[in-house]
């Protein structure tokens, strides 16, 4: 019987606003069974590509980066919102389907020529990993993929990071 990781994903609607279905993956982690699965399908993915650094987004996509990380032998880098990185550190402004955000990430978290993962929970907009993407490149990394677990199409994300190998467990 195949996994169905779809099961462990529950929707709430009007969440964090008004109009905007959230995909809570809280149930997901919450199950060690899934978690296995799910870090093993991410895995998979990935394939013999060779990785340097995981990049990780505040704040669901730490969960999985940290694992794919440590599976992979590599670095865990993590994109925090503003304020909450305490050295050096560059930002990047972006917008997303429900307002505008700022993402940090230290200074010295890549080093030039570093081959670079980048993991979220969901491609949406696409404004989160594009974000990511110019700061990963502005301090030299060569993004050698970006992964999520979820993907909502409607929303046309990949549009934006569509110049790099882009892939996601599920699409809504």
């Amino acid at each position: 019987m195949e996994f169905e990781i779809e099961k462990y994903i529950r929707d709430v609607q009007d969440f964090p606003k008004k109009g905007v279905g959230f995909k809570d993956i809280t149930p997901l982690l919450n199950d060690h069974y899934a978690m296995v699965q799910t870090s093993k399908a991410l895995l998979k993915l990935v394939g013999d590509q060779k990785v340097d650094v995981v990049v990780g987004m505040e704040s669901r996509g730490f969960f999985f980066a940290t694992i794919l990380a440590y599976e992979l032998g590599a670095g865990f880098v993590p994109v925090r919102k503003p304020n909450k990185l305490p050295c050096a550190k560059i930002s990047q402004e972006f917008t997303l389907e429900y307002g505008t955000d700022v993402l940090e990430m230290h200074m010295d978290a890549i080093k030039p020529g570093q081959k670079v993962l980048i993991h979220d929970d969901v491609l949406a907009t696409g404004g989160t990993a594009e974000a990511v993407c110019k700061l990963v490149e502005a301090l030299g990394g060569e993004i050698v993929g970006i992964n999520f677990l979820m993907e909502l199409s409607f929303l046309h994300g990949r549009d934006k990071i569509n110049n790099y190998p882009v892939q996601s467990l599920i699409t809504y």
